[in-house]
């Protein structure tokens, strides 16, 4: 790299934003490594653990060089923190994998099942007993990115159904609506709702 380049970093303006940025882009990187990682994506985890350290040790080097520097300190912890939320939003919006849907409801769980399935989400729907008597259960996969249309079909149905969003950890068999990647626009991050 250009020798101009680190030199930058002892500037007392220039440094700390350098290692703030810096720290940021390793930081969601390893966010990103790790949901990709705990998937099962072995291919890109490495990838993006490759680009992680790489940054981290430009970051971490020039922070150590200037520990007298109260402002360096700051933009490398700063830098940490805005990264962890910039790597969930990353992570929201590209909303990668599969999610499982467990709803409990008392009485509009065959609607339910049949508007999933109308849909083309599978639905596997079956009886139980709850605390307050019977109950009618629906269980459902689907991609990550579906999951604010098929809460918004609980929704529609029974607004009081107990749900739980989980990830899965083994999938095999049925089937699992495919989607169509989207490039997450500044709008689309407002509208969806945390997880």
């Amino acid at each position: 790299m250009n020798p101009r380049f680190f030199s930058l970093f002892g500037d007392p303006l220039w440094g700390p934003l350098l290692i703030f940025g810096l720290r940021i882009v390793d930081v969601s990187l390893d966010t990103m490594r790790v949901i990709f990682l705990v998937r099962g994506k072995r291919t890109m985890a490495a990838a993006l653990g490759f680009g992680m350290a790489l940054v981290w040790i430009i970051a971490v080097g020039n922070a150590m060089k200037h520990l007298d520097s109260v402002w360096h300190v700051l933009a490398y912890a700063a830098g940490y923190a805005t990264g962890n939320a910039v790597g969930i939003t990353i992570d929201r919006a590209v909303a990668f994998g599969l999610t499982q849907l467990r709803i409990v409801s008392k009485h509009g769980g065959v609607e339910i099942a049949e508007a999933l399935r109308e849909r083309g989400y599978g639905a596997t729907e079956f009886s139980g007993f709850g605390r307050d008597g019977n109950v009618e259960i629906v269980e459902s996969v689907v991609q990550r990115a579906h999951v604010d249309e098929a809460l918004a079909i609980v929704e529609q149905y029974d607004p009081n159904a107990f749900v739980t969003v989980e990830d899965p950890t083994v999938l095999r068999g049925g089937s699992v609506v495919s989607r169509e990647w989207r490039v997450p626009t500044f709008f689309s991050l407002k509208k969806r709702r945390p997880m």
